[in-house]
């Protein structure tokens, strides 16, 4: 009876960790201080389905690489107690991620961590945190969605089977900022 008693308390005291841990992207999905995008596997699946000239071997990495994307998640917003909470959340995933690289800018941060894939060319998966583009986003004329926008924080979650080699040429056709660093520490390898 004392064990069960203990393995209880500790599952009690253990409950505010897991509610942390929390998918940020579940928790913010809903939100009207973000802008929430998720691509699920099948739209992925239908891109590789398009009719692409795979003579030509660019298109055809290309279709390789979208087709070894499983999800794509972003949130991108201008609240700062939401800011926080991605803040928090990143860091919280350091653990199993391992930090690629970081690109400080008049006052913006942008950070890339990797999870390890198949080989040393390849991973499970990409997360792209920015913050601090209130400075440079306040006065730019942003629009999403018909309203004009602030943009504080964006973060981008990639999962699958992701070639590092190739995946500059993927933020780049969706006009990912930072991804031109990307493409840059791949040929320092």
């Amino acid at each position: 009876m004392k064990t069960k008693m203990i393995l209880f308390l500790m599952a009690i005291m253990l409950l505010p960790l897991t509610s942390n841990a929390q998918d940020i992207f579940d928790k913010y999905s809903n939100s009207t201080d973000v802008t929430y995008v998720s691509i699920k596997p099948k739209m992925f699946q239908m891109l590789a389905k398009m009719n692409i000239n795979t003579d030509d071997p660019e298109a055809q990495s290309y279709l390789d690489m979208v087709n070894s994307i499983t999800s794509f998640k972003t949130i991108v917003t201008a609240n700062q107690a939401i800011s926080s909470d991605i803040t928090k959340w990143v860091k919280g995933k350091l653990g199993s991620l391992e930090e690629l690289m970081v690109v400080k800018d008049d006052g913006v941060e942008m950070k890339f961590f990797v999870k390890e894939g198949k080989d040393e060319d390849h991973v499970s998966e990409l997360l792209m945190f920015v913050d601090g583009l209130n400075g440079i986003t306040k006065d730019a004329d942003i629009n999403i969605n018909g309203k004009k926008r602030e943009i504080e924080t964006v973060v981008i979650s990639l999962t699958g089977n992701i070639d590092l080699n190739q995946i500059s040429k993927l933020t780049q056709q969706m006009n990912i900022p930072g991804g031109e660093h990307l493409e840059d520490n791949n040929k320092k390898k």
